[in-house]
């Protein structure tokens, strides 16, 4: 039996083992439950399934980026197209299909699209208090686009003088260095406190060189996925080179720089103003899969990039304790710029392509609590409204003349406008048994305007208006010390944005995905039950599982387009896909996880989980895979801590995946995984951290200690081999 295949049996037994032979005390579960901390009060950690990486988890992981410290957990899967990336899957359902928050602010805009996305790297992991992983089906809660669950990643906060143990001014630098792609990090934070007043400046920046897959074979598989060649360009000539070492992945390094700037002010103990500023950008991101792509079995690709992708955010924040109706009010208002490029040529092409796609966000909301009767009511409103300017050129880059392109979305106005109501009601029946319910209706608006009709679409303008709604219930009981019980009840929905309905894309080679304005919002009902035991000491022994039932699903599939199945495009003659609702589809999963104190010092955590995902059978189409469905996955972990040491050691493993529960020319991305899907995988790793000299903090580790070659499902790059990292933090 494989290593992997052990893991459900293995926590087991471990829970048996220990249940017989553990008597050491330690937390008890409320106080277990309490280390699980929210920071917006629209969730609620006590009637829905959290999990929460906190600050110190963080630091000591010494991840190098913020999608790597999510796969980490082992409660959720990411995939990566490049080393610049990390695309999060929560449930099976990944991308537009979940949502991502900093600060509780929508990062998700008009066009996140359905593929892969890269966006939750543009929030640095070091900039983190904490981050909040949410299960399930939130958009009563936050809206459109949180189907499978929602991250919401929480910057640091300024502290005033007397959170700041009554001092002026702290500091803290960190840095950190690995082998696996000469990993260059650095970061830096400046606290300044009064009072009533204060003010966190912070900034962090990272420098990876092309990263080393490992070198051993994954088990009994072949290799795969070594880069032997590449392109370089000398003088406007291409050129194929041998790889003089077939585990550097060329062309995959990048740089990026992040900076946070808040300031608070308190004049009394019931008012609160926060601004909020943050900044991240990057060089440009090879797209790693893309450059590995053959035509006429060469080497496809010169030059495939994202150029810089920069996020900017400006908020204002404004809480005072009843000052509406005997409610405590929250404004929220919000400005967002984001830019994001893709940059091709083909080989032995002088022209190149770069497409620049400008977004820029709107957003305010009002958020309200007050006491009714026994139970405490959540309500409020706000608005989003999110606009494309969308430009392309292409550019000869031997006389460097440039001309307009053909653009990724339509050329001339693109927008959406969202409006939304909500509220939440979470009450006790009994000191046992709380009980929650919650509302929401909204009404969006999407308008898009081409004005270069190249293809000939047969409109010049998509426009649509959708009323949207959702609701949930949710129960739990812990009538007993060791039993804790919930079960939530939940719809969702997800509005078609200008990338469902309006891009433009060569998904693959030979594949075009064109426009189609006849797209429906999809919605979902979701059914979730989760038990916890626990015997008060030493043993918590978490199961949830749950069943999602997909309405109007949008999937990419072939399409008509003007009476034919094939395009000419960019020179080559494509199949022609577009997003398309093809009726139903269900997802089914469960997680377990099992955590053990073996004494005050050493303990035991492990998790598993599972996802079965498949697309309903219609009158025209047999019932065939869903997208995005991970294998199983989970992480076992050992860990040691006292006053002066933590230590860890763990492993991490991915399950096959068959190459029959692949959804063939869609976003599993067949064409970069072996022939018959792509192969189980586990990895051994060690971090330790060390608190030996006052104010200093030493971190080291390995990871990937048997330089094992692998790759994550339905990723285009290989997974990093043996990396020796380390770092120090100095406090001020």
């Amino acid at each position: 039996m494989k290593t992997t295949q052990l893991i459900p049996q293995l926590l087991l037994i471990l829970l048996t083992f220990s249940i017989r032979s553990q008597n050491t005390k330690s937390d008890t579960l409320k106080n277990q439950l309490e280390e699980v901390k929210v920071a917006s009060h629209r969730y609620n950690k006590k009637s829905t399934q959290v999990k929460t990486i906190s600050q110190r988890d963080i630091e000591f992981g010494s991840f190098q980026n913020t999608a790597d410290m999510l796969s980490n957990t082992g409660s959720l899967f990411v995939q990566k197209s490049q080393q610049g990336g990390g695309s999060p899957v929560i449930r099976g359902l990944e991308s537009n299909r979940i949502l991502l928050m900093v600060d509780g602010v929508r990062m998700n805009n008009l066009i996140f699209r359905g593929g892969h996305l890269q966006n939750v790297i543009t929030v640095d992991e070091n900039l983190l208090e904490k981050a909040d992983v949410l299960f399930g089906s939130f958009s009563t809660p936050f809206g459109s686009d949180a189907l499978g669950g929602a991250i919401n990643l929480i910057t640091k906060k300024p502290l005033t003088k007397s959170e700041n143990n009554n001092r002026f001014f702290k500091a803290n630098l960190n840095s950190r260095y690995g082998t696996v792609n000469n990993e260059k990090s650095i970061y830096g934070d400046l606290y300044f406190s009064g009072k009533t007043w204060g003010s966190l400046t912070a900034l962090s920046f990272n420098d990876f060189d092309d990263v080393r897959m490992g070198k051993n074979p994954n088990g009994s598989n072949p290799l795969f996925g070594e880069r032997n060649q590449y392109i370089i360009t000398q003088n406007g000539v291409d050129q194929i080179i041998e790889n003089e070492n077939p585990l550097i992945q060329k062309f995959s390094g990048y740089k990026q720089y992040n900076a946070l700037q808040k300031f608070v002010y308190r004049p009394n103990t019931t008012t609160e103003h926060l601004i909020n500023l943050q900044y991240a950008t990057t060089t440009n991101i090879p797209r790693y899969d893309r450059l590995t792509d053959l035509k006429s079995g060469k080497l496809r690709y010169a030059t495939w990039d994202y150029g810089p992708q920069e996020r900017l955010l400006a908020g204002y924040k404004f809480s005072k304790d009843k000052l509406l109706l005997n409610s405590d009010f929250t404004l929220n208002a919000n400005y967002q710029k984001i830019e994001e490029s893709r940059i091709t040529r083909d080989y032995k092409n002088p022209n190149q392509t770069s497409r620049v796609e400008d977004v820029t966000i709107y957003s305010i909301s009002a958020d309200l609590k007050t006491k009714i009767g026994t139970g405490e009511l959540l309500y409020g409103a706000e608005a989003f409204y999110d606009d494309l300017k969308s430009t392309a050129e292409l550019k000869n880059i031997i006389p460097h003349e440039t001309k307009p392109a053909s653009t990724r979305y339509p050329d001339g106005k693109n927008n959406t406008l969202r409006t939304d109501v909500f509220a939440t009601y979470f009450a006790n029946i009994n000191p046992a048994t709380k009980y929650n319910l919650g509302i929401r209706a909204g009404y969006v608006t999407l308008n898009s305007t081409i004005e270069n009709n190249a293809l000939k679409l047969p409109y010049n303008s998509i426009t649509q208006k959708n009323f949207t709604y959702s609701a949930s219930a949710g129960i739990t009981n812990n009538s007993t010390e060791s039993v804790k019980l919930g079960f939530n009840l939940s719809t969702g929905f997800r509005v078609p944005n200008i990338d469902d309905l309006a891009k433009i894309f060569e998904s693959g080679k030979g594949t075009l995905i064109v426009p189609n304005a006849n797209l429906k919002p999809e919605k979902t009902i979701t059914g979730d039950f989760n038990i916890t035991l626990t015997d008060n000491k030493s043993i918590t022994f978490e199961n949830g599982i749950y069943y999602t039932q997909l309405y109007d699903v949008i999937v990419t599939d072939s399409f008509n387009f003007n009476g034919s199945e094939t395009i000419l495009f960019d020179d080559v003659n494509s199949k022609v896909m577009a997003n398309q609702n093809l009726g139903k589809a269900s997802i089914f999963g469960y997680s377990t996880t099992l955590k053990i104190d073996f004494s005050k010092h050493f303990k035991f955590n492990g998790s598993y989980n599972y996802t079965y995902g498949r697309i309903h059978s219609t009158a025209t189409k047999p019932t065939q895979p869903l997208d995005h469905i991970p294998p199983y996955f989970g992480k076992v972990a050992f860990t040691f801590q006292n006053n002066w040491i933590h230590a860890e050691a763990n492993m991490l493993y991915n399950g096959k995946k068959d190459i029959k529960d692949y959804l063939l020319n869609a976003e599993d991305n067949e064409q970069y995984a072996p022939k018959e899907g792509m192969p189980a995988w586990q990895t051994f790793n060690f971090k330790s951290s060390f608190n030996v000299i006052k104010k200093i903090t030493l971190f080291t580790g390995v990871e990937n200690i048997l330089d094992t070659q692998y790759r994550t499902f339905a990723s285009g790059i290989n997974a990093p081999g043996r990396n020796f990292y380390g770092g120090v933090k100095y406090t001020l």
